[in-house]
């Protein structure tokens, strides 16, 4: 399975950006699909996780109530809503997958390439 993350940029304080994340396999929609992020001077950071069977959806708590994650089974297309972006949001963004549940970078065994955010005050 190959992922594709895209959708990133540069943004205000209090802006959205909406990701995406494309994978190219039929199998996509029995993958649990996560994001992550990281910064130059931290791990990978768990993000959000949507779950394949139920679409349940987690958060960090750093993002709850600010990030939505959703997908399109279809399209084969997970997103990330993020809105009211604040600064220490800027980070570089990785959609991932796996076929169980998992919010541990480690455990997951398809990576897209990573997209940037940046968040200006």
């Amino acid at each position: 399975v190959q992922l594709q993350a895209c959708g990133g940029g540069l943004v205000q304080a209090g802006d959205s950006l909406r990701l995406s994340c494309a994978a190219s396999a039929g199998a996509f929609s029995r993958l649990h699909i996560g994001w992550f992020r990281q910064t130059p001077d931290n791990e990978r950071e768990f993000v959000s996780l949507i779950v394949w069977g139920s679409g349940s959806t987690y958060y960090a708590d750093s993002v709850k109530g600010r990030f939505t994650v959703s997908r399109d089974i279809a399209r084969k297309t997970a997103y990330l809503q993020m809105n009211n972006l604040k600064p220490e949001d800027t980070a570089v963004y990785y959609c991932a997958g796996v076929w169980r549940f998992a919010t541990l970078s480690n455990d997951y065994l398809f990576w897209g390439q990573g997209t940037e955010v940046t968040v200006s005050s």
